[in-house]
């Protein structure tokens, strides 16, 4: 049984290589995550009270002429303010929780850190992980990057392998916190090890906002510690964030 990827290598500029369980670790480069623009609603509220003034009529005696006293009524009780609610266009941003394929495959989705330049996918070839250096899930702009291994020597066939057979058009859901986005694919294909630390396309954090999937594939070399290939899924957003 082969191995798959281990750690991601990643430094200054936004290079990113999946290797196997750590035998060989090419170091690539890191780029700063947009931060998301968040919109706030304000409500303005008029609360008013209101009152009135009586001319109550006095009772007449036979030595006193009728006369008239002003009484202002109490005031009435307040209106009571309402509660303000987010406007159906406020965008919302939400890290990761679990991710679901075309079919209904879910993984869970465990924030992948950076440690010692290397992007640490959880061990458990079940889970995938999402880059805390990459894009919220519903940022306007940025790729939010999620990692996982192909398959393991100790644990068999990772969750990722199903992208070896995703489809273009196939949708994606993201889920955390409450909130849920779903994305399309777009884009499938193979990029050798080198050359996805230049694969723009995946990494930018400036254009429009994506979902870029990794995984391992092509020819496992043993003396390599590792495929040499690297599946990457492109997928965008479909509307908001809800």
């Amino acid at each position: 049984m082969s191995t798959c990827c281990g750690d991601l290598p990643i430094k200054r500029r936004l290079h990113l290589s999946l290797i196997d369980n750590g035998i060989t670790r090419r170091r690539w480069g890191s780029a700063q995550r947009r931060a998301g623009l968040a919109s706030a609603v304000l409500s303005l509220v008029l609360v008013g009270c209101g009152g009135g003034t009586g001319l109550p009529p006095q009772p007449a005696s036979s030595d006193t002429s009728t006369g008239a006293t002003s009484r202002q009524s109490p005031p009435g009780p307040a209106p009571t303010a309402r509660e303000g609610r987010p406007a159906k266009s406020t965008r919302v941003h939400f890290v990761p929780e679990r991710l679901t394929l075309p079919g209904g495959a879910e993984a869970a989705v465990e924030p992948a850190r950076t440690v010692g330049g290397e992007l640490q996918v959880p061990s458990n070839v079940n889970r995938v992980g999402w880059w805390d250096g990459s894009a919220y899930v519903g940022d306007p702009f940025g790729s939010t990057v999620v990692a996982g291994h192909v398959d393991s020597a100790t644990e068999g066939i990772g969750f990722f392998a199903r992208l070896l057979h995703i489809q273009i058009g196939g949708k994606v859901t993201l889920d955390g916190s409450g909130h849920r986005l779903t994305y399309r694919v777009t884009a499938v294909r193979e990029v050798a090890q080198g050359a996805l630390a230049s694969d723009s396309r995946a990494f930018d954090q400036t254009g429009d906002h994506r979902l870029v999937l990794i995984t391992c594939t092509g020819v496992y070399h043993p003396d390599r510690g590792g495929y040499d290939r690297n599946l990457v899924v492109i997928a965008r957003p479909l509307g908001l964030a809800r």
